[in-house]
């Protein structure tokens, strides 16, 4: 296990009619923004309790946050917090709203030229308006993390940034808030989770015992309750339990002193950027395909992965390590997701000489041996068609 320094300081709210207490959360004597998505807080009933919870607060909102945030609609967000001295954000909705209140509270008081320099260059964050929110869609885990991710429509791109200034200071989960999410939601809130623990997971051994529990733990439960998560009625302890693992599965913990493996994430960045396919939708085509490409430096964990997870019977490391990533595309395919890009309609070829060039052009290399180059992931997402 490696040297790490684990520091989170969100305060987690949990459970059955939490939304209440954003009274007491949010600092009483600052203008506040609301933010968020396209208005289906409206019609479940969330804004309504946010609103009567921030009573006698100084209130204005912004909304109109995209699935995947774009820096033209977050810039409008500034100018209102200029105008009206706004101090503190709260964000209500999913993980795609909370990543773009980060961008906007450093934005806001971001001191150079362009605040895409944020994402684009990495600028360091100096200063940021404190912030909060009220997750209603279990996915990102951006609720308990300091990092965000930012596309910009006019150069097709997508891009990660992350502050210690960003931090949400605190996280409202009440379960209730996602009976009325989709399927389609919940199957990428689903695999968008899981996907975050394999790559902090699926490496190789450091001897992190614990954290590979850990990992296997919120492993095993979302494989065990995903089919009740999106085809059963609405129930309590079944949200409950995918909102936890949810956050624990992107809030630093089984990541300490761990190496990690963002390639899956990094490539389904560009597809998302270029052809607009969920970040989800993204992560299931490309998953399979990473490890199949790094399987003999991954055999051993993947062996690991095969037996804890999946249960599945002893046998030589090499096909179980291949069994196991059989496991996981067919898991991901029983609950609905495509795992290829022609189902997307997406020309492998095109796909991947665009993403080859433009990580030829910034000189990425990815995965956790640092052995991933432009022509490697070439190779994967022509072989994900």
């Amino acid at each position: 296990m490696n040297n790490f320094i684990y520091h989170n300081p969100t305060k987690i709210v949990f459970g059955k009619g939490q939304i209440k207490k954003l009274h007491d959360l949010v600092p009483a004597m600052y203008p506040v923004m609301l933010t968020y998505g396209f208005g289906s807080i409206k019609n479940n009933g969330v804004y309504d309790q946010v609103k009567k919870a921030l009573y006698g607060h100084q209130l204005i909102e912004f909304g109109g946050i995209e699935p995947n945030p774009t820096y033209e609609t977050l810039m409008k967000a500034i100018t209102l917090i200029k105008e009206n001295n706004i101090a503190y954000l709260v964000s209500v909705g999913g993980g795609s709203v909370l990543d773009g209140t980060k961008f906007i509270a450093a934005a806001a008081k971001f001191d150079g030229a362009d605040p895409w320099d944020i994402v684009a260059k990495k600028t360091p964050i100096k200063e940021a308006i404190p912030l909060g929110c009220v997750l209603t869609l279990p996915a990102t885990g951006s609720e308990s993390n300091c990092y965000a991710v930012i596309s910009r429509k006019e150069t097709q791109e997508k891009k990660d940034f992350g502050s210690s200034l960003v931090y949400p200071q605190f996280a409202v989960l009440d379960p209730l808030t996602t009976f009325s999410l989709s399927q389609k939601q919940l199957v990428n809130g689903v695999v968008d989770s899981f996907v975050h623990v394999v790559e902090q997971y699926l490496t190789y051994d450091c001897k992190a015992l614990l954290q590979d529990r850990q990992a296997e733990a919120i492993l095993q439960t979302l494989a065990e309750k995903a089919q009740s998560i999106i085809n059963d009625e609405p129930e309590y302890e079944t949200r409950a339990t995918f909102m936890w693992c949810a956050t624990q599965a992107l809030n630093g913990l089984i990541g300490c002193g761990v190496p990690q493996d963002w390639s899956t994430h990094m490539i389904g960045h560009e597809l998302t950027a270029y052809y607009g396919i969920d970040h989800a939708q993204s992560l299931a085509v490309i998953l399979p395909r990473v490890l199949e490409s790094q399987i003999e430096t991954k055999k051993d964990k993947l062996a690991q992965y095969a037996q804890r997870v999946w249960q599945l019977p002893t046998e030589d490391v090499l096909s179980l390590a291949q069994k196991a990533i059989t496991k996981t595309e067919t898991f991901f395919r029983d609950l609905g997701m495509k795992t290829t890009l022609s189902e997307y309609c997406i020309d492998p070829q095109e796909a991947s000489q665009k993403i080859f060039e433009r990580f030829t052009k910034a000189s990425t290399i990815l995965g956790e041996q640092g052995s991933m180059t432009p022509a490697c992931v070439r190779d994967i997402v022509i072989k994900s068609a």
